[in-house]
């Protein structure tokens, strides 16, 4: 079923960049990992590096899986808004054309969660 508006929605977006001091938004899901149902939100500077992200971003945020400590990081798949995407770990968030609220997710080869059901 269609859904109409009344009226057009006319509003200021409260998550535009320049609220946001310099930082931005990153969206980072892992993929076939669905104890995390939905991409975690960093608020990161756009010269932050990759390699920090997977350093000491991530395990923060995806740390307390069992499959977090077995990820050979020289095999993970990158998606930037779900195409192949191969991050230059020494480049920074943006020089990786990652901005405002972009979206990344990796996938984990040979793990698909607790004893393989995806979770």
């Amino acid at each position: 079923m269609a859904v109409a508006a009344i009226k057009e929605y006319r509003f200021e977006s409260a998550d535009r960049l320049e609220n946001f001091h310099g930082n931005q938004l990153l969206f980072v899901g892992w993929e076939d990992h669905l104890m995390f149902c939905a991409p975690f939100a960093f608020l990161l500077p756009p010269d932050f590096p990759f390699q920090a992200l997977i350093e000491d971003v991530l395990p923060g945020a995806y740390g307390y899986h069992p499959d977090f400590a077995e990820i050979d990081w020289a095999k993970v798949e990158w998606l930037r808004s779900g195409q192949p995407f191969q991050p230059q770990l020494d480049k920074s968030l943006a020089d990786n054309g990652l901005g405002h609220k972009a979206v990344i997710r990796f996938r984990t080869p040979g793990l698909t969660g607790i004893g393989g059901t995806c979770s």
